[in-house]
């Protein structure tokens, strides 16, 4: 038995975040697909209608992951409001605290990697003081975009810095013209936004768009002028590195 599987002797299970990766199943990494198999409880969020990504990428890898688990689907309100969204993670750490307490392991599925933009973030501040807590890392969308695009991030002495289309628009400008390479996470609502500004600091040429990296519907736009002003899906990301490059 790996020393990792045994619980700890405080009889409490440990809270486990997972990282799925962004889309393609076969980004899994072996160790995350072990403790998904050994969990007891498989965790993830879910919208209104019980649909999750996390969980769909893993019953991908793993047909059968939740025919002898119990499942705790966090239901986030499809809303802006941090006071909804909080309140659905204080539902979800008391539900998942249940489990822990009675001695079992509650692997939470996250995409992409747990501590990078992850939603496990949130459960992970309500009960690492309280319970044994792990994470898994797993493959970012900002990996992963650079393997689609076949193109590296940075190299040499480049900068690489990573904002969020829920940055202002100040902040945004100042990481395009400060950095040689940028990623914009959470594109969606914000992509006029950032073409905006992708214009202004003179950096459109240096432009690549994707959206639902490593899914059946990915999409890649390498001429963001072709890019539609309008928003986007939340699963997108803006990868901008510079068009000219030394090679010393």
């Amino acid at each position: 038995m790996n020393p990792e599987d045994i619980t700890p002797l405080n009889g409490k299970g440990r809270f486990i975040g997972v990282g799925v990766g962004p889309g393609d199943p076969e980004l899994i990494t072996l160790k995350a697909l072990r403790l998904i198999r050994s969990a007891q409880v498989v965790s993830y969020l879910a919208n209104g209608e019980g649909s999750s990504q996390a969980r769909n990428i893993a019953c991908e890898a793993f047909k059968d992951v939740a025919d002898s688990q119990h499942e705790i689907a966090i239901v986030m309100p499809m809303s802006t409001d941090r006071t909804l969204a909080n309140q659905a993670y204080d539902r979800g750490a008391e539900e998942i605290a249940r489990q822990l307490d009675e001695g079992r392991d509650v692997v939470f599925l996250c995409e992409g990697d747990p501590l990078f933009f992850g939603s496990f973030a949130y459960l992970l501040e309500r009960l690492e003081g309280a319970y044994p807590c792990q994470v898994i890392p797993g493959v970012s969308s900002i990996n992963a975009a650079s393997s689609a695009l076949n193109h590296p991030l940075t190299i040499l002495k480049e900068s690489f810095a990573v904002v969020s289309g829920r940055h202002s628009a100040e902040q945004i400008d100042t990481a395009l013209l400060q950095h040689d390479s940028v990623v914009i996470m959470k594109a969606g609502r914000a992509r006029p936004r950032i073409l905006t500004a992708l214009r202004k600091t003179n950096r459109m040429r240096d432009a690549k768009y994707l959206e639902y990296i490593g899914r059946d519907n990915e999409r890649i736009v390498r001429d963001v002028a072709t890019l539609e002003e309008k928003a986007g899906p939340y699963f997108s990301l803006f990868v901008v590195t510079k068009s000219e490059r030394s090679s010393r």
